[in-house]
Protein backbone atom coordinates (compact mmCIF):
# COMPACT_ATOMS: atom_id res chain seq x y z
CA UNK A 1 0.00 0.00 0.00
CA UNK A 2 1.41 3.37 -1.00
CA UNK A 3 1.57 6.11 1.60
CA UNK A 4 -0.07 9.05 -0.14
CA UNK A 5 0.79 12.23 1.76
CA UNK A 6 4.14 13.45 3.01
CA UNK A 7 2.66 13.67 6.51
CA UNK A 8 1.73 9.98 6.30
CA UNK A 9 5.21 9.14 5.03
CA UNK A 10 6.78 10.99 7.98
CA UNK A 11 4.59 8.96 10.32
CA UNK A 12 5.54 5.77 8.45
CA UNK A 13 9.23 6.55 9.03
CA UNK A 14 8.64 6.99 12.74
CA UNK A 15 6.74 3.72 12.95
CA UNK A 16 9.36 1.86 10.89
CA UNK A 17 11.97 3.01 13.42
CA UNK A 18 9.71 1.93 16.31
CA UNK A 19 10.00 5.37 17.91
CA UNK A 20 7.42 7.21 19.95
CA UNK A 21 6.39 10.65 18.75
CA UNK A 22 8.35 12.11 21.68
CA UNK A 23 11.58 10.33 20.76
CA UNK A 24 11.21 10.95 17.03
CA UNK A 25 10.58 14.67 17.35
CA UNK A 26 13.43 15.05 19.86
CA UNK A 27 15.76 13.65 17.21
CA UNK A 28 14.75 16.37 14.77
CA UNK A 29 14.47 19.21 17.30
CA UNK A 30 10.70 19.75 17.09
CA UNK A 31 8.21 20.13 19.90
CA UNK A 32 5.91 17.17 20.30
CA UNK A 33 2.81 19.32 19.82
CA UNK A 34 4.15 20.72 16.53
CA UNK A 35 5.15 17.25 15.36
CA UNK A 36 1.75 15.79 16.29
CA UNK A 37 0.09 18.42 14.12
CA UNK A 38 2.32 17.40 11.20
CA UNK A 39 1.46 13.72 11.63
CA UNK A 40 -2.25 14.47 11.85
CA UNK A 41 -2.16 16.73 8.77
CA UNK A 42 -3.10 19.92 10.63
CA UNK A 43 0.28 21.49 9.78
CA UNK A 44 2.55 21.07 6.82
CA UNK A 45 6.22 20.31 7.18
CA UNK A 46 8.95 22.19 5.34
CA UNK A 47 12.33 21.71 3.69
CA UNK A 48 14.22 22.12 6.97
CA UNK A 49 12.17 19.34 8.57
CA UNK A 50 12.68 17.08 5.55
CA UNK A 51 16.45 17.61 5.77
CA UNK A 52 16.48 16.89 9.50
CA UNK A 53 14.48 13.67 9.06
CA UNK A 54 16.63 12.48 6.16
CA UNK A 55 19.92 13.26 7.90
CA UNK A 56 19.01 11.97 11.35
CA UNK A 57 17.18 8.83 10.29
CA UNK A 58 18.87 8.08 6.95
CA UNK A 59 15.63 8.47 5.01
CA UNK A 60 15.66 8.54 1.22
CA UNK A 61 14.61 12.12 0.46
CA UNK A 62 13.08 11.11 -2.88
CA UNK A 63 10.81 8.67 -1.09
CA UNK A 64 9.92 11.19 1.60
CA UNK A 65 8.92 13.83 -0.96
CA UNK A 66 7.26 11.63 -3.59
CA UNK A 67 6.71 8.17 -2.13
CA UNK A 68 8.83 6.62 -4.88
CA UNK A 69 11.74 4.30 -4.15
CA UNK A 70 12.84 2.88 -0.82
CA UNK A 71 12.06 4.51 2.51
CA UNK A 72 15.64 4.38 3.75
CA UNK A 73 18.79 5.37 1.89
CA UNK A 74 20.45 2.44 3.67
CA UNK A 75 19.26 0.08 6.38
CA UNK A 76 17.51 2.09 9.09
CA UNK A 77 19.69 3.12 12.00
CA UNK A 78 19.42 1.08 15.16
CA UNK A 79 18.57 3.99 17.42
CA UNK A 80 18.55 1.90 20.58
CA UNK A 81 21.98 0.45 19.80
CA UNK A 82 23.38 3.92 19.13
CA UNK A 83 22.03 5.13 22.47
CA UNK A 84 23.46 2.10 24.25
CA UNK A 85 26.88 2.68 22.70
CA UNK A 86 26.86 6.32 23.83
CA UNK A 87 26.04 5.27 27.38
CA UNK A 88 28.74 2.61 27.43
CA UNK A 89 31.37 4.98 26.05
CA UNK A 90 30.95 7.20 29.11
CA UNK A 91 31.52 4.43 31.65
CA UNK A 92 34.64 3.45 33.56
CA UNK A 93 36.43 0.34 32.20
CA UNK A 94 35.27 -1.88 35.09
CA UNK A 95 31.64 -1.02 34.41
CA UNK A 96 32.13 -1.67 30.68
CA UNK A 97 33.61 -5.10 31.46
CA UNK A 98 30.69 -5.91 33.75
CA UNK A 99 28.15 -4.91 31.08
CA UNK A 100 29.89 -7.05 28.45
CA UNK A 101 29.81 -10.05 30.82
CA UNK A 102 26.10 -9.54 31.47
CA UNK A 103 25.34 -9.22 27.75
CA UNK A 104 27.22 -12.46 27.07
CA UNK A 105 25.15 -14.22 29.75
CA UNK A 106 21.93 -12.82 28.32
CA UNK A 107 22.93 -13.88 24.80
CA UNK A 108 23.71 -17.38 26.07
CA UNK A 109 20.33 -17.61 27.82
CA UNK A 110 18.61 -16.35 24.69
CA UNK A 111 20.44 -18.86 22.50
CA UNK A 112 19.50 -21.71 24.87
CA UNK A 113 15.85 -20.63 24.95
CA UNK A 114 15.72 -20.73 21.13
CA UNK A 115 17.43 -24.14 20.82
CA UNK A 116 15.18 -27.02 19.72
CA UNK A 117 14.22 -29.36 22.56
Amino acid sequence: MAVSSINERIKAVRKALCLSQRDFCRGIFLSRSFYTQIESGVRNSNERIYELICNKYNVNKGWLLTGEGEMFAAPPPDVEMEELMEIIKGLDPLFKEYIVQQIRRLADLHRKSKAPR
